[in-house]
């Protein structure tokens, strides 16, 4: 785990104490949009979904890990998804949940360690994005770190009876 500390934010598996956070999250319908959800989420199910958070990432295709801050609080979520093994590649998601944590640096820094991870432990080849167009942080975010967008998804995402682009970038490792 000390891999996936840096020097203002941790990185962490769920635990059980992350039900009410993750029920917060997954029923935010400002979200909704970018993560394909239709309906809310029960305690119920969230609940069942931690008790299997722990599974392998090669079992699973997933990761979801914690963004934590230097006072142990919850304030975001990075899930690696897609993983593909046999061709060394995973999708990369980050959400700061709060108004007052973004912009301040702990995007780039929980990007940073989830890149270290997955090039070095996982020893992928490559990670990848989906940010709608009109997500301009996001685009900043990904672009300062190094991913280069290299597709347009064109009317990708049904919002409001409206389609949206959907930008794919990607990082290769060096």
């Amino acid at each position: 785990m000390l891999g996936l500390k840096g020097e203002n934010i941790y990185l962490r598996a769920l635990e059980k104490q992350d039900l009410d956070f993750l029920y917060q999250l997954e029923n935010n319908t400002e979200v909704w949009e970018v993560s394909g959800t239709l309906a809310p989420y029960s305690k119920g199910v969230l609940q069942l979904y931690l008790d299997n958070a722990h599974r392998d990432i090669y079992e699973v295709k997933q990761l979801r890990l914690c963004i934590c801050n230097t006072e142990d609080f919850v304030i975001g979520l990075i899930d690696l998804f897609d993983f593909d093994p046999k061709n060394l590649r995973a999708g990369v998601g980050i959400i700061i949940m709060e108004e007052k944590n973004r912009n301040k640096g702990v995007g780039e820094e929980a990007l940073d360690l989830v890149s270290n991870y997955v090039f070095t432990t996982l020893n992928l080849h490559q990670l990848y994005a989906n940010i709608l167009e009109t997500n301009a942080p996001s685009i900043r975010l990904f672009e300062k770190k190094g991913f280069q967008k290299v597709g347009i998804k064109k009317d990708w995402i049904l919002t409001d009876g409206t389609f949206k682009n959907e930008f794919l970038y990607q990082k290769v490792k060096s």
